[in-house]
């Protein structure tokens, strides 16, 4: 059955600098600074949290279905490539107002980055409702708009569709409230140990607290695995699987949260899910961008 997924569709520029920042800029003179890198490597990828994780469904064969806004003016590109996937796009908005978010990255030579992001279209997303289906087994409320994210959960919870929270570079939009209230309209919640110990100060939960509200927690741990709360507050870990090559770590979460909705799906219990995961994220490292892998079961 067909998997929902809410989140942002956007471009990755990416760039490298062959230097150093910290050579280029100078701690004296930061309150008038003015620099500039010249960046003799330059690449675009097709990004956003959304587009991975549906990237990720279909090198695992399962159905997905975006739900999205995408810039007029540039996003018939996303969409052409998303049906060559096949991808059903149908819930894929665009606005004439926005450019689709545009993420433009440089990386030293120590791979140290600087990120400006223009969210564009993603700002609309809450525009685009969680369509009336009943063939929609699961979902994900990946990081979108502020608004998107709030509107999208209650109307999931509204329909009866099971959801998993995952706020990942979001969840500082939102306060200790709006996350409890994640937490309770959610069946699961992933994070990665970063995330998950913000979560915990925000809503003052314990994790065992958290998963306790919810079927399942899981919080990755990158080379190390995850640790998994199966429907009751005992923690288990899952190994991590080791890469042949570490490349780049760009959409290894997209990647993973993609093989925790295909198992949720197949109703898998927690522990496969993100055995397999741990499977796909070590073959994703080892490639560029987000959604450059192939990955066959």
């Amino acid at each position: 059955m067909p998997i929902l997924v809410c989140g942002s569709l956007a471009f990755d520029t990416i760039m490298t600098f062959e230097g150093r920042f910290a050579e280029q800029i100078l701690p004296s003179q930061l309150h008038i600074l003015n620099v500039s890198f010249l960046v003799p490597g330059l690449r675009r990828e097709y990004g956003g949290c959304a587009g991975n994780i549906v990237y990720g469904l279909r090198q695992l064969g399962a159905q997905a279905v975006p739900l999205a806004m995408l810039g007029n003016e540039d996003g018939q590109e996303y969409l052409d490539r998303m049906r060559a996937l096949g991808v059903d796009v149908g819930h894929v908005s665009t606005t004439a107002e926005s450019y689709t978010a545009q993420a433009m990255i440089m990386t030293d030579r120590d791979n140290n980055q600087i990120t400006a992001f223009h969210p564009g279209a993603m700002s609309l997303a809450h525009q685009n409702p969680v369509p009336s289906r009943k063939d929609i087994a699961v979902a994900i409320i990946s990081p979108d708009g502020r608004d998107a994210m709030l509107t999208h959960a209650r109307q999931l919870h509204d329909a009866g569709v099971p959801f998993v929270f995952d706020p990942g570079q979001g969840l500082p939009m939102f306060n200790g409230e709006e996350l409890r209230q994640f937490i309770a309209l959610a069946s699961w919640v992933t994070l990665n140990d970063y995330e998950a110990q913000m979560l915990c100060e925000r809503t003052g939960l314990t994790l065992d607290e958290i998963a306790a509200q919810v079927r399942g927690l899981i919080v990755t741990l990158g080379a190390q695995g995850c640790d998994v709360w199966d429907g009751s507050a005992k923690k288990e870990h899952v190994a991590g699987v080791a890469a042949a090559e570490i490349v780049d770590p760009t959409g290894c979460g997209d990647a993973f949260r993609a093989a925790l909705l295909h198992g949720l799906e197949q109703g898998w219990p927690l522990r496969r899910c993100a055995e397999l995961g741990n499977r796909i994220g070590a073959t994703k490292i080892a490639s560029r961008g987000g959604q450059n892998y192939t990955f066959a079961p």
